[in-house]
């Protein structure tokens, strides 16, 4: 019997994981010069939180989540997106109380039922930071700069940033009725769901990649926005400028989620099929507060690693691959084997990274390995060697080699390494 992984499922074998590990460090590295700290949150999550938080009557309520009875009769969903999880571990353990605001990143598997292609599977990885307990809009500013220099710092190029406002609730309201009346007329036109969305949330109808060709002369929302929206949004616009970060504004990005106020925005680039964008977020003022806590704002983003490392493969972008080992030991004898066990575990122990043979091969088989693992040095012991209290010590690059007591073997690498 065969087993093969699941329908929108990978396995990231040896060889590729570097490039994961890569793109990982750089976020993390990132977060501690913004100065967010690190959050893990569980896998799973009560059903309502995901249908409180994320909304309804969004895509991957209806249609994506991966939901399941426990043994417990309770309602438990794998995490779709990270966004709910975090908001809930902060009113539960009631970060609110801090001084400062909570600056807080993740990174971690999602799970969406979706059909499978470049750049969308069902178990995903996101990288997504929350900044929660401010309403200004330099905060905003400062979470999509985060995520610009995330893909600028792996080496990605020609990636762009849309933005819009999306308004508060009061301001949404007034523009689901323009909205609503435009789309009327073209009810019969538009997609099934499409159809659906007009009558529970016209908003989304505009994020519609089928019908876009009806949508032309639709009302703006940024036509609707208040004083107070309208000047947020400005603030937003000039503080990314001063910033130098290039940026268009998309009068009909919505988002995918309900939670949303004011700044929604989308990172974009081509080279991953139909699909073009990369990662988003906004601003969610009303999100705390909705799952049962004080009344906090918050602004964050959820970048997806599945794509980012699809375009780095089509970019051609060079990013640091396997390290070489520092050195092979290489053990001839059941003495020296013996030994050479010790030995090892003892330069382990100092921080320098070696392997050795575990199949008793001859000295010609054990150098192969050596330089296919790509070692910096090889150490050979053998029954003489032994006998001296010594190693023969070989740098591969120059084939110079000289011999060394066995106790400095470990002083004589980390010199060498140096």
């Amino acid at each position: 019997m065969k087993f093969q992984k699941s329908p929108g499922t990978q396995d990231i074998l040896p060889g590729a994981v570097e490039k994961w590990q890569f793109v990982e460090d750089t976020a993390r590295q990132l977060c501690r010069r913004y100065n967010f700290r690190e959050i893990r949150t569980p896998i799973f999550e009560a059903t309502e939180l995901f249908q409180r938080g994320v909304g309804e009557t969004t895509d991957i309520v209806e249609k994506e989540m991966y939901t399941f009875t426990d043994r417990g009769e309770r309602s438990i969903t794998l995490r779709p997106e990270g966004t709910a999880g975090v908001v809930r571990s902060y009113v539960e353990n009631k970060l609110y109380g801090e001084p400062d605001i909570s600056k807080l990143y993740y990174i971690g598997p999602m799970f969406r039922y979706e059909r499978a292609q470049a750049g969308r599977y069902r178990q995903f990885h996101q990288f997504g930071i929350e900044a929660i307990g401010s309403t200004e809009p330099s905060l905003d500013v400062e979470v999509i700069a985060l995520g610009y220099s995330f893909y600028t710092e792996v080496g990605l190029k020609d990636v762009t940033v849309e933005i819009n406002s999306v308004g508060t609730p009061s301001v949404r309201a007034a523009f689901r009725e323009a909205l609503l009346g435009f789309l009327e007329p073209k009810r019969s036109l538009l997609c099934k769901d499409c159809q659906s969305r007009m009558d529970r949330n016209p908003l989304r109808v505009l994020d519609c990649k089928v019908d876009q060709k009806h949508f032309e002369g639709a009302p703006s929302i940024l036509d609707s926005l208040d004083e107070e929206c309208r000047s947020h949004f400005d603030k937003v616009k000039q503080g990314l400028s001063d910033m130098g970060i290039p940026f268009t504004v998309n009068p009909r990005l919505v988002r995918g989620l309900d939670y949303y106020t004011h700044t929604a925005f989308e990172y974009k680039a081509q080279g991953i099929g139909a699909i073009d964008t990369i990662g988003g977020g906004g601003r969610y003022n009303g999100l705390v507060s909705d799952i049962g806590g004080p009344e906090q704002p918050g602004v964050g983003l959820g970048l997806g690693l599945e794509r980012t490392i699809l375009l780095l493969e089509h970019q051609q972008v060079e990013v640091p691959g396997k390290h070489g080992l520092d050195v092979y030991v290489v053990a001839l004898g059941d003495a020296a084997d013996r030994e050479a066990t010790r030995l090892v575990y003892e330069l382990r122990s100092r921080g320098i990274r070696v392997e050795r043979d575990y199949g008793g091969r001859k000295m010609k088989a054990q150098l192969k390995s050596a330089d296919r693992l790509e070692a910096r040095y090889t150490a050979i012991l053998g029954d003489d060697e032994l006998n001296a209290g010594v190693i023969a010590l070989k740098e591969m690059a120059t084939g110079e080699q000289k011999s060394v007591p066995i106790t400095s073997l470990a002083e004589e690498l980390l010199q060498g390494l140096k």
